[in-house]
């Protein structure tokens, strides 16, 4: 049988009323009161009826997280460090999937708004018109989207970018080509701003594809045009792409890595359980999703203090089987080259 509120407040000697506010503002009862009433809580397995402590505190003790693509493993990531720093606030997570579709995702924001406190937005694609009307209607954290006066967790593409560059770069590839992430999504803005501004120094021409959508499908047919690029390495957006790229220079029996390099980007546990091993740029993803969670808890007890806050986090190059040096340019022809050319 479940323990009631009224057998708690018995044995800690106190009111229902006094356990309750204990229990749902804990503020405002006094330390070693709050401390005795928690502790005989905690010993009788007393677990507060949530509905009835949301009329008191006007909170649902839910957070809303919404990610464009379930099935992306990046997101899967964020969301597995949104869920620890929630249930350590013993705070329950509704997830929903908006599909890539904007339009969803506002209307997602929409709805979840009158069942939690606040959402934690990943990778929003709506604009930034729709953006500002939705965070007029519930708290929001955004998660790898900048937007000002928002509270951000954000993963550093564009230095991120940089490495993967400046890695090719120095094995000897001059000619490369990217495959561009969604157009609306900010972190494909960043990794393109950041590959603009490494090629040059490093001497890279770069031959841009796309968009594409940021799924293994999209990467079959963009194989084919990175081989018509005659590039000699390909970034992908992100490692999804990469794993399709790799499907399909399999199928056309292109020799990976010694005839085409793949870099991948998001360093999801899936790049590191490809034959050969995907080159990638990873991110601190659950950090992400930690962090983002944090934001939202204290602008929920702080509103308007933490509205500002921006988090970067570093993303890092991991450097694995699928990027070497490119072979001699006759060698790719088909001319035989020298032996000790290939030695």
């Amino acid at each position: 049988m479940a323990v009631t509120i009224h057998e708690v407040a018995r044995r800690a000697g106190v009111s229902v009323s006094t356990v309750s506010r204990a229990l749902a503002v804990p503020d405002l009862v006094r330390a070693s009161t709050r401390d005795r009433v928690l502790a005989v809580a905690e010993e009788l397995g007393y677990h507060p009826n949530r509905a009835a402590r949301s009329l008191i505190t006007g909170r649902t003790g839910n957070i809303g997280v919404v990610v464009p693509d379930v099935a992306n493993p990046f997101f899967s990531a964020v969301l597995k460090g949104a869920h620890a720093r929630a249930r350590e606030a013993q705070q329950v997570v509704f997830l929903a999937d908006a599909a890539e579709d904007p339009r969803v995702e506002a209307e997602l924001v929409a709805a979840m708004g009158k069942q939690v406190d606040g959402i934690v937005l990943c990778s929003a694609r709506m604009g930034d018109e729709e953006l500002e009307r939705s965070a007029g209607t519930t708290p929001l954290v955004l998660v790898n989207r900048c937007s000002p006066g928002r509270p951000s967790v954000l993963l550093d593409a564009a230095d991120g970018m940089r490495q993967a560059v400046e890695h090719l770069a120095a094995l000897g590839h001059r000619r490369v080509a990217h495959l561009r992430g969604p157009e609306r999504s900010w972190s494909a803005g960043e990794r393109l701003r950041g590959l603009r501004a490494a090629a040059p120094a490093c001497g890279v021409e770069v031959v841009e594809l796309g968009p594409f959508p940021p799924t293994f499908e999209a990467g079959l047919p963009a194989a084919d045009l990175v081989l018509a690029s005659g590039a000699t390495a390909v970034l992908a957006y992100n490692d999804l792409m990469a794993l399709g790229v790799m499907n399909r220079l399999a199928v056309r029996g292109v020799v990976m890595p010694a005839e085409m390099s793949v870099v991948g980007f998001d360093g999801t546990q899936v790049s590191a359980m490809t034959t050969p091993a995907l080159t990638t740029v990873a991110a601190p993803t659950e950090t992400a999703g930690r962090a983002a969670v944090e934001l939202l808890l204290d602008l929920l007890a702080h509103p308007g203090r933490h509205s500002d806050v921006v988090r970067t986090l570093p993303s890092q190059l991991v450097v694995r089987a699928t990027t070497v040096p490119p072979l001699p340019h006759a060698v790719r022809a088909g001319v035989p080259a020298p032996l000790e050319a290939l030695s």
